[in-house]
């Protein structure tokens, strides 16, 4: 009764793990090449670097404009002092200085020396307090070009930070294709290795039977058996390669390597019509690297405009408002108007060294920009011949593919009928078997070197594949 109890739970227990893993598959988030490019821009490391970037240079841009509107400051300051000079002075401040200050009670004109008599009150006042409320405005009206360079530098900075995100997005564009046509070849890879186990397979049933039939030794079987078991390790290699490829991806996606994930269907990747001339030239123009590197340019030459603010005057006005009270309180109003122009006649080199390091720096990123113009004007070219080459390769592995077809089904025959050898059988499938994994490089290969001639001219968006 207990086996015959326990029997039927085995069926029942293969039948839950069975809908689990179905369970498992279907809840796995197929995602198409858009969705997951959408993904890894939303929360890849560089693109969340690069939005930094855009947000500090847009606050220097706010903070360069700034410098040119008036500067409005208030302040509260409260001093104790029996400092002669200041005391005097506060007292003077909250209109509370008397002829007693001056020591005018010591003063005796029938002394013939009481032009020389010390004040005591004036040299040694009693400790005063004041309460100083002030409401200042500060307005630049010529600094030299400073504010100006400052302004440019910032502005330069934007636009290369905002190119810097767009090559960072297309760099991200670019890692997503390859991991995302990755998986698709890996399950080419895949499918190549079951072909070759179904044929292997195949063969040592052949082999048995005609070993069986007296026709072939058993040493042709054993041949075909270990044919097979290599097959199985390619097969096993190839699933390996899919599960890889997806973890790939995974990382790109920021998403957790145990969280199910599955792709749609393929990308083509279309070739650039034209001359390719006209596409590096398109590149020297459209590439942000290079855009962004004009623009750091550009800010290096603000920088040596800022430099040079300080060989010229500085001009300004000012108008303050006071209170002054021993108490806490706002008596004793006061107000200041003026203008201030001030020039730096001599200061031992230092504004000339300023502007020398500018420049210097300037004239480095000058050669880092041509550098990189021969530099994306060599990658179009090189992605371009690699794209071609590619193509040519895809054309001569599908002729590949059909002469080895061809090939292992005539030696197959051949086999049979007792005129060639298992070794030549055996031959002939590998050659097959390489010759389909070759044809699934070459069209991945198509596709990441077309891609990657997008990407040095500057146009690798989803919606222009």
């Amino acid at each position: 009764m207990q086996l015959t109890n326990k029997t039927p739970a085995r069926p029942r227990l293969l039948d839950v793990l069975c809908l689990m893993a179905f369970a498992t598959a279907a809840q796995a988030e197929t995602l198409d090449f858009a969705q997951a490019v959408q993904r890894a821009l939303a929360q890849n490391p560089d693109i969340i670097v690069a939005g930094a970037q855009i947000d500090q240079a847009q606050a220097a841009v706010k903070q360069s404009k700034g410098a040119r509107l008036p500067k409005l400051t208030a302040s509260v300051n409260v001093t104790r002092t029996n400092d002669a000079l200041n005391a005097f002075g506060l007292k003077l401040s909250q209109r509370t200085a008397t002829f007693n200050d001056f020591g005018a009670g010591e003063f005796n004109p029938a002394n013939p020396n009481v032009l020389n008599v010390a004040p005591y009150n004036l040299n040694h006042p009693d400790p005063v307090n004041n309460f100083n409320a002030r409401l200042e405005a500060q307005l630049p009206l010529y600094t030299g070009g400073m504010i100006e360079g400052y302004n440019e530098q910032a502005q330069a900075y934007l636009r290369a930070a905002r190119q810097g995100d767009v090559l960072a997005r297309q760099k991200v564009i670019f890692d997503v294709l390859r991991a995302y046509e990755g998986v698709h070849a890996a399950r080419a890879y895949e499918d190549v290795a079951k072909q070759g186990r179904s044929a292997a397979e195949s063969f040592v049933k052949t082999v048995d039977n005609l070993f069986r039939g007296g026709v072939v030794v058993k040493s042709d079987l054993l041949s075909a058996k270990v044919h097979l078991e290599d097959v199985k390790v390619q097969q096993a290699q190839g699933e390996n390669a899919v599960q890889q490829a997806l973890d790939q991806l995974h990382l790109l996606l920021g998403m957790p390597l145990s969280e199910p994930l599955d792709v749609a269907g393929d990308v083509e990747v279309r070739p650039l019509q034209g001359k390719l001339a006209d596409y590096q030239a398109e590149a020297l123009k459209s590439n942000p690297g290079l855009a962004a590197l004009r623009n750091q340019l550009d800010a290096a030459q603000a920088a040596v405009k800022v430099a040079r603010a300080g060989k010229y005057p500085q001009a300004g006005l000012l108008a303050r408002f006071d209170t002054n009270d021993n108490t806490v309180g706002f008596d004793a109003h006061s107000y200041t108007l003026g203008g201030q122009v001030s020039w730096q006649l001599f200061d031992g080199g230092v504004t000339n060294g300023a502007v020398q390091r500018a420049q210097a720096s300037r004239d480095e990123l000058a050669a880092k920009l041509s550098q990189a113009e021969n530099g994306i004007t060599y990658q179009v070219a090189e992605a371009w011949r690699r794209a071609d080459e590619a193509q040519r390769r895809v054309a001569a592995r599908e002729l590949a593919v059909s002469q080895a077809e061809e090939a292992q089904r005539i030696v197959e025959k051949r086999y049979a009928s007792g005129v060639t050898t298992i070794t030549e059988l055996l031959g002939a499938q590998a050659q097959l078997d390489k010759t389909r994994a070759d044809l699934v490089a070459a069209r991945y290969e198509l596709k990441v070197q077309r891609a990657n001639a997008r990407l040095a001219v500057g146009r690798l968006q989803p919606d222009q594949l």
